[in-house]
């Protein structure tokens, strides 16, 4: 096996990870998958370095991130807002489950963060990323990422438990 075809099933197995972090970043499926086929694209038709596994995720990852950024402040510059729309929909549930109202709920939460503290809420606690590789993802230094961490999980509490928070610009 050539070493193409191992990063080709490599990458195959982050794209999960890549679908969940872009549509948290988003919060639009059609969105989140173009953003996962950019970065696809990108990462394919560069040069691909003979990486490591364990490097390709963060490489992956920062592609996707910048990739984000950059379509963001675009959109900022042409004077409209972003074409990502959010998308939280309610699934039915039965009476007495809680679970999809709180999915629901924690979904919204996250939409209501500054970007810079929901995209380090998803590396860190969803996609499982160390606070170096997070800090090294986003160009930021490591007490960067504590204090932003500390200060969007704070704001999620709040608000998942109902308490109205001011909502600073920058995380």
């Amino acid at each position: 096996m050539t070493w193409r075809y191992r990063h080709d099933a490599a990458i195959d197995a982050v794209i999960p990870a890549l679908r969940r972090f872009a549509y948290g970043l988003t919060r639009n499926q059609h969105a989140a998958d173009d953003l996962v086929q950019d970065c696809l694209l990108q990462a394919l038709t560069a040069t691909l370095p003979l990486r490591r596994e364990a490097s390709l995720k963060p490489w992956l990852f920062s592609i996707l991130y910048r990739r984000f950024v950059s379509d963001h402040r675009r959109a900022v510059r042409r004077g409209g807002e972003t074409s990502y729309q959010e998308e939280v929909h309610a699934p039915p549930s039965p009476p007495g489950h809680d679970a999809p109202l709180l999915r629901r709920d924690l979904v919204a939460a996250l939409a209501q963060l500054p970007e810079e503290q929901r995209a380090l809420l998803l590396l860190v606690g969803v996609e499982e990323m160390s606070y170096r590789d997070a800090a090294d993802l986003l160009g930021i230094p490591i007490g960067t990422v504590m204090s932003r961490l500390a200060r969007g999980r704070s704001t999620l509490r709040s608000l998942m438990e109902g308490r109205v928070v001011p909502m600073r610009r920058h995380g």
